[in-house]
């Protein structure tokens, strides 16, 4: 079923409001008419209407102040100034109060079809942005790909030349870390086995740990002498790197 769209047409003149309904029921409208603006503004209070359609000169609140108070409480509601004796001063403050247009009578049915569509159309368009942005704002804020942790990181990618050198950097980590895994491997089986000797018995265990020490030193020494300068150059490389990145994030 198809909801009709509600149109407001505030007039003291009952004519107009039965002009607008002739012209409007026709393409699917129901109309309403309210005989002055305080009449108007209680009907807006208590239904949703879809444009509201007021002349300037009325008995009390002239149409103009209606759209100032509409603006006020339902901004999203076009309004549509209608008179036969509008003059540039009014026509300015109307266009100050944000209605969507101002039409001069008399109105041909053509007019008053074309006005009514064309308020429709640009409330459509105010009001989708506002939703967009409220449903961009109620979901979760998207996780950095990159934590905290990572800021340096994210500095050095951005350094100039990066995608030139990285290889270089990559292949000298290549060359220590076996060198570095091959020390651990050495080691820390002679490390375990002495210290567990050591608890069970005093001076055997003083003998076996000076025994795997004597047997260990050159592996580890030859280790050391491989691997220490790439583990040199690495560290120069990573202090060279972390200086430039903190200028970068500095900067």
């Amino acid at each position: 079923m198809t909801t009709l769209r509600k149109i407001l047409v505030v007039d003291d003149d009952p004519v107009v409001g039965r002009s607008f309904d002739r012209v409007l029921s026709k393409r699917g409208y129901a109309v309403v008419t309210a005989g002055d603006g305080a009449e108007a503004l209680r009907k807006i209070a208590a239904e949703e209407y879809d444009v509201v359609f007021t002349d300037i000169r009325m008995p009390g609140m002239d149409g103009i102040a209606v759209a100032e108070r509409i603006r006020d409480r339902q901004p999203w509601l076009p309004v549509v100034i209608v008179s036969g004796y509008a003059t540039a001063e009014n026509e300015a403050r109307a266009r100050a109060a944000g209605v969507s247009a101002v039409l001069h009578k008399p109105l041909s049915p053509q007019m008053i079809e074309d006005s009514a569509r064309d308020a429709l159309l640009r409330r459509e368009a105010d009001v989708r942005p506002a939703a967009q942005e409220a449903a961009a704002a109620a979901l979760p804020a998207a996780a950095d790909p990159l934590p905290a942790a990572d800021a340096w990181s994210r500095n050095v990618a951005r350094l100039p030349g990066f995608p030139v050198w990285a290889p270089f950097l990559g292949l000298l980590y290549v060359l220590v870390l076996p060198f570095a895994g091959l020390a651990a491997l050495v080691a820390m089986p002679f490390w375990f086995a002495i210290r567990a000797l050591a608890r069970r018995s005093g001076r055997v265990g003083t003998w076996l740990r000076n025994v795997g020490l004597f047997l260990a030193a050159p592996v580890i020494g030859l280790v050391y002498v491989i691997a220490l300068p790439f583990v040199g150059l690495g560290m120069l490389a990573w202090m060279g790197i972390k200086a430039v990145g903190g200028r970068v994030g500095a900067a």
